[in-house]
């Protein structure tokens, strides 16, 4: 019986293994900027972010080679928000708008990005969180490049994370392994399925034709995983999405707490892996190939289960050792990996029954209901 159990955990992770592999030759870095000097708006919805919208902002501006405009909606801040982006306004490009009280039926972020997307003039809508640095003075421009030559009416990519504290580097860089190694990155290019939908909503670009056409953050109002859930409205409505690797671009340190991390990864986590219809494969996948191969070392009673038992626990590191080089992750993040996806799943549980008893979460001093994805 164990060296079936062996054999079925070694090839639940030699598949997310193996798939990790193949789709970094397609999760590729920004294209150089083209030589036509394109138009964007930058869209920064920001609730108490004074910690942060100053360095987001001094490193959007240093960008060159595009014509810019940055719109920052201050979303009902009570610290000093609001006082700094006003010393950035001398510079034409920066605006400060407020924002309306929360309607109804809304989650606060899709309400403040539609304002945002009403307020600005060009033909691509940036939306980036006030955390997100832009890491080069070419970065825009080749983020609008990349635009032109997918074709696709959206396109997002995982900013290079900084993690410092021990929870920040156990799962904040498990983004990058259940991105690559669960979506077939060269389907997802090939269809407008809506099962293939993927984003980041750290750093999100749109073209402002098809954002207006499929209702913009409207669509998705109650939707709290909002990168997502507008990427697969765009699909479902026959455009294309994309993805593309931000670590040489943009970067960004998501969260700075054990519990922000925590509670970050579990408000929208009912939308996703912990949604009722997916807990229970995700776990099986995660556990099965990701911690199960390490433990099966233990207990093997054959020479073959332990074999098994090896090849299948080399399969679940590699991916995340080939992320220390290729996205300048921690490598104790990577040496941990398996209490990171225990941490994972964990989370999910939680998220998931936090949900099914009605039970509320808060984010930025704001009351989230749940709502499962369809």
């Amino acid at each position: 019986m164990i060296t079936w159990i062996a054999a079925a955990s070694c090839l639940l992770a030699l598949i997310p293994a193996a798939l990790f592999l193949r789709n970094l030759a397609h999760y590729a870095p920004l294209p150089q900027p083209g030589t036509a000097r394109s138009k964007c708006s930058v869209l920064i919805p920001a609730r108490n972010e004074e910690a942060n919208i100053a360095a987001a902002l001094s490193s959007i501006l240093q960008n060159d080679g595009i014509e810019l405009e940055v719109i920052i909606l201050d979303d009902g801040s009570t610290d000093h928000t609001a006082d700094i982006v006003r010393e950035f306004t001398a510079d034409p490009r920066v605006r400060l708008e407020t924002a309306e009280p929360l309607h109804p039926g809304w989650c606060g972020k899709n309400f403040a990005c539609q304002q945002l997307a009403a307020l600005a003039k060009h033909p691509l809508l940036i939306f980036m969180d006030a955390d997100v640095r832009v890491s080069r003075p070419d970065s825009l421009a080749r983020l609008v490049a990349f635009v032109e030559q997918s074709g696709a009416a959206l396109v997002s990519g995982v900013p290079y994370e900084e993690t410092r504290g021990l929870t920040e580097k156990l799962i904040i860089p498990l983004i990058h392994f259940v991105l690559l190694g669960f979506l077939p990155l060269e389907r997802m290019r090939k269809s407008t399925d809506p099962r293939f939908a993927a984003a980041c909503g750290q750093i999100l670009a749109v073209r402002r034709d098809a954002y207006d056409r499929i209702g913009g953050h409207t669509a998705i109002a109650n939707r709290i995983h909002d990168a997502v859930a507008l990427t697969r409205n765009f699909r479902s409505h026959g455009f294309k999405t994309d993805l593309f690797d931000a670590t040489d671009t943009f970067h960004c340190r998501m969260y700075r707490r054990a519990s922000e991390v925590w509670h970050g990864f579990a408000k929208n986590a009912h939308e996703g892996l912990g949604s009722p219809h997916l807990i229970l494969p995700a776990t099986l996948l995660l556990l099965g190939g990701q911690v199960l191969p390490l433990v099966l070392l233990a207990f093997a009673q054959t020479p073959l289960a332990f074999t098994l038992g090896i090849i299948g626990t080399v399969a679940a590191f590699l991916p995340r050792l080939v992320g220390v080089v290729r996205f300048r992750q921690s490598i104790v993040s990577a040496l941990l990996h398996p209490f990171g996806i225990c941490a994972l799943v964990a989370i999910q549980w939680f998220a998931l029954f936090r949900s099914l008893r009605k039970r509320p979460a808060t984010w930025k001093g704001r009351t989230i209901y749940p709502v499962h994805a369809p």
